[in-house]
């Protein structure tokens, strides 16, 4: 697992530094608390890494690898889902917003479970009962209602990711995405942090990174990883 570039391989570069807080497992391998997310990595492509990241699967539920390259087989688990995404960066000071800035709050435990039912039915990706705790959330509510929200994930030297970037479907049109993303974007970029996502390739929202500046940087492979069924005539 060569890391030419710290983008390469994120979820262990952010594991292994700055959410080392929220990790489990060791010096060979290490996954977010499940409460936090599904992401995990080895830290190399060793025999002794990968078993040690193969201890790390849940009997009852999944990890996910982000990397520049499909992963090695894992003993005694099979993949639930491979997808190509594209990785974009954004390094560069945004060009000037077109819309007028709206009224947003910053989002924290207490609003938890409305962001999780937010991001379950908007789908921006995997998201746990305590994903917000990855980083700065910040959202739009309309009559004391989460209507949109925005929120930093992987985080690692010199670079944060945005992610969970989603609106109710009966609140889009109105810039909010945008809007959020400028919030966090201009944290990252006066902290001297290079921002960086993951989408798929047709995804429409990939006009909006475009526009706010963000350029593709490579291809990235997501694996999700569950138990392998026990056959059968072994049970």
């Amino acid at each position: 697992m060569p890391d030419s570039h710290p983008l390469d391989r994120p979820v262990w570069n952010a594991l292994a530094t700055r959410h080392a807080a929220l990790a489990e497992g060791d010096a060979l391998a290490r996954r977010f608390r499940a409460d936090i997310s599904i992401f995990a990595a080895a830290a190399n492509a060793g025999a002794a890494a990968t078993a040690a990241l193969r201890a790390l699967v849940p009997a009852d539920g999944a990890i996910g690898l982000v990397e520049a390259d499909p992963p090695p087989p894992l003993p005694e688990t099979r993949i639930a889902l491979q997808a190509s995404l594209d990785q974009m960066l954004l390094d560069a000071p945004l060009p000037p917003a077109k819309r007028a800035p709206i009224d947003w709050v910053a989002l924290g435990d207490a609003d938890a479970p409305e962001m999780r039912a937010l991001a379950e039915r908007t789908r921006p990706g995997p998201f746990s009962a305590n994903t917000h705790r990855m980083g700065d959330f910040v959202g739009v509510r309309r009559d004391g209602r989460l209507v949109a929200m925005a929120g930093e994930r992987l985080k690692l030297p010199g670079f944060t990711e945005v992610s969970a970037v989603c609106t109710d479907p009966e609140w889009r049109g109105h810039g909010f995405a945008e809007a959020l993303m400028r919030v966090l974007i201009e944290r990252s970029l006066a902290r001297g942090e290079a921002v960086f996502l993951h989408c798929f390739a047709d995804n429409p929202a990939v006009r909006l990174y475009a526009a706010l500046g963000f350029r593709v940087r490579r291809p990235i492979v997501y694996t999700m990883l569950e138990p392998a069924p026990i056959p059968a005539s072994a049970a």
